[in-house]
């Protein structure tokens, strides 16, 4: 399978490193390490929410989910940022 085809394929909550590379690509560098951190929940929710390949609903999402995403985000804006 070609490597752009992964892009397409449907993600879901328990998906916290697809999803934080989701939200990296839509924003970039517009938020810094210690603002990932500090989004609120209900914003970050919403974003997951508008991307394309999710397929979670809102109702079965967590703090717990919330923050691996936001942890997985760092990560990733770390690497694009060494």
């Amino acid at each position: 399978m070609p490597f752009e085809e992964f892009d397409n394929l449907p993600i879901n909550w328990p998906d916290h490193e697809d999803i934080a590379m989701k939200l990296y690509e839509r924003f970039g560098d517009e938020f810094g390490e210690s603002q990932i951190y500090r989004i609120r929940f209900t914003d970050l929710l919403q974003w997951i929410l508008e991307i394309d390949t999710f397929e979670g609903t809102k109702e079965d999402s967590n703090e717990g989910h919330l923050e691996q995403i936001q942890a997985k985000w760092v990560y990733e804006w770390r690497d694009n940022n060494k």
